[in-house]
């Protein structure tokens, strides 16, 4: 026991050195030792501190976040919408204070509504089947497979307004096509009216979605594929070729509509351009012989006998020089004992001579 305690006094007085602190300009450090310091420390208290540290450190930098191009960060705090941030590197408070949700807002989404051909032919998923049969105006039944393409426009109304915006745009354009069918014949939809029925169904998915302010921009409504039904698809195949054999004949008939109608605007135009020629040359020449007559009826006027004569002998001119004219010339003295007969058989027969009184027959 006394050994004991003299060791204790020696502790005692020896921390007390430790602790007094020197005179003159000593080192006042110089018996500081840094592993007895580290040793004491790491045996106690650095581990839950350096835990602890570590730990609050993770839980602010969970703030940290980053937004790419064509995304839209929205920050809710304690599930309360609170700010949008753009693209790049953001932060918040750590959860449960404030999430982030990132949304792809120019990123093009699509929601497929109906049956595909080759599921219909296995019969599978009934609500599909259902989803794809649709009644028409006229009292028939159509499958169709159609699909929605359509972008996020306001992320807020997107993720706050509605439980399930997909699933909602999808009920709703089931709706919008049943309703535009049943306004249409089967035949427009089979054939030339697809597209007039995509347009139609947008507008009136469109005008549903409204109310809802669901806070996307709807871009198509796509028809994918549009069958009767099985039990009558092959006579709807033979109605579709006879009016495929239909639009063929009309577009022959066309073709060769344009073919002629300009051969014959052209015939018909040099028609007209040749009658008009006639017709000027033939006014030319009509004014020509009247010219012509009123400078013989001047000159005639001035000297009748002599004009008279020279008519006279330019007619029998032109009469006597013509080559394909029979010529027979009678003296007056005979002109009075030939009787004229007709040229009835083309012999060129003058006539008989007139018996005088008297005379032998």
């Amino acid at each position: 026991m006394n050994w004991d305690w003299d060791k204790l006094q020696e502790r005692r007085q020896g921390s007390g050195r430790r602790r007094r602190m020197p005179a003159g300009p000593e080192n006042p450090f110089s018996d500081f030792k840094p592993g007895d310091f580290l040793s004491r420390f790491l045996g106690g208290r650095l581990p839950a501190g350096i835990i602890c540290i570590v730990v609050f450190l993770g839980w602010a930098a969970s703030g940290i976040f980053i937004v790419r191009p064509g995304e839209i960060g929205v920050i809710t705090r304690f599930g309360e919408f609170s700010r949008e941030v753009g693209d790049g590197p953001h932060y918040h408070l750590p959860y449960p204070v404030e999430e982030a949700e990132i949304v792809a807002a120019e990123s093009l989404r699509t929601v497929v509504i109906g049956q595909t051909p080759d599921a219909r032919a296995r019969g599978a998923s009934r609500n599909s089947a259902e989803e794809a049969s649709m009644f028409t105006g006229d009292e028939n039944i159509v499958h169709m497979r159609f699909n929605v393409q359509y972008n996020i426009s306001r992320p807020r109304d997107f993720l706050f307004n509605v439980r399930d915006a997909e699933t909602t745009i999808k009920i709703a354009a089931e709706a919008a096509m049943r309703e535009v069918v049943g306004r249409s014949n089967i035949d427009s939809i089979l054939t030339a009216g697809r597209a007039e029925t995509q347009v139609q169904a947008r507008q009136v998915l469109e005008n549903i979605l409204a109310p809802y302010n669901i806070g996307v921009r709807i871009h198509t409504v796509q028809l994918l594929d549009v069958q009767p039904p099985p039990e009558v698809e092959a006579a709807f195949k033979d109605v579709a070729s006879a009016r495929e054999d239909r639009v063929r004949i009309i577009n022959e008939a066309e073709a060769y509509r344009m073919k002629i109608v300009p051969v014959a605007n052209g015939t018909a135009q040099g028609m007209l351009n040749a009658a008009e020629a006639y017709g000027r040359q033939v006014e030319q020449a009509a004014e020509g012989e009247a010219e012509r007559f009123r400078i013989m009826v001047r000159e005639y006027n001035k000297a009748r006998d002599v004009t008279r004569k020279r008519m006279y002998l330019e007619a029998m001119g032109d009469v006597l020089s013509s080559s394909g004219l029979e010529k027979i010339i009678i003296s007056r003295d005979a002109e009075g004992n030939i009787l004229p007969l007709l040229n009835l058989d083309g012999r060129g027969t003058g006539g008989r001579q007139k018996p005088r009184d008297g005379a032998a027959q």
